[in-house]
């Protein structure tokens, strides 16, 4: 990620790696199912100008390991808790994208006063009813093989465990989000993979929450519309 090498936290089987940028208030960098903090290239040079920017890579992707129990939303949220833990920070700001939004709900539920201000970018509550079936079929399809091979390839095992992040419920419903008092953005694009209908539940729920909808953007608009994205990101964090 931008030459930088990352740190890593030992969280309990496994180690989770991290990248600690810049200066000032903690902002937490969440990415998607499959990536890694890679993925915030076109937003780190431009937050670092005003947070300290802690990108994580989840349990099982990038630079983090796996440990040997499989993946959930609960164990990277306890993995997250740790590395805030070691880095001494007891409040941040955070923004997730897709899984990585999901992540952040799940976070936000279990240690809300860790929480700021919450931006999620294309989350979703519902595997099924919030996701578009030209994205989640795929997904499920995906998910079949792999754990299929998984019991002779540990590379199909670990698919099966990551996919298996988008195919499992990750415990939360719609009525959790009325605990989640903290300031929210929701971010999606007009064409996103996430169902219209489930960001504006979502929103509904949600005690303070906005919604900004790119026109004519996808599931990706951080990368595909950077300088838009990090103008949205940081007019909402600065209360402007």
């Amino acid at each position: 990620m931008f030459g930088y090498e990352p740190e890593f936290v030992v969280c309990g089987d496994a180690r989770i790696a991290y990248y600690d940028v810049g200066r000032g208030k903690p902002l937490v960098l969440l990415h998607g199912n499959g990536e890694d903090s890679s993925y915030w290239n076109a937003q780190i040079p431009e937050l670092t100008r005003f947070y300290r920017v802690i990108a994580v890579d989840s349990r099982g992707h990038g630079a983090s390991g796996s440990g040997g129990h499989g993946l959930s939303f609960e164990m990277m949220a306890e993995d997250l808790k740790t590395v805030l833990d070691t880095l001494g920070v007891k409040k941040a700001h955070f923004l997730g994208f897709s899984d990585g939004g999901n992540l952040a709900i799940k976070f936000a539920l279990t240690h809300p006063e860790y929480i700021d201000k919450l931006i999620l970018n294309a989350a979703n509550v519902e595997m099924f009813s919030g996701v578009k079936p030209q994205v989640q079929l795929p997904v499920m399809a995906g998910y079949g093989v792999a754990a299929a091979l998984s019991r002779f390839s540990k590379k199909a095992a670990r698919r099966r465990d990551v996919l298996g992040l988008m195919v499992h419920p990750y415990g939360v419903t719609m009525n959790d989000l009325e605990r989640l008092t903290m300031p929210t953005l929701i971010i999606v694009g007009e064409h996103d993979a996430i169902r219209e209908k489930q960001t504006k539940e979502m929103a509904s729920h949600i005690p303070h929450c906005e919604v900004e909808v790119f026109r004519d953007g996808d599931h990706f608009v951080a990368a595909k519309q950077p300088s838009r994205f990090n103008r949205t990101v940081i007019e909402f964090l600065l209360g402007r």
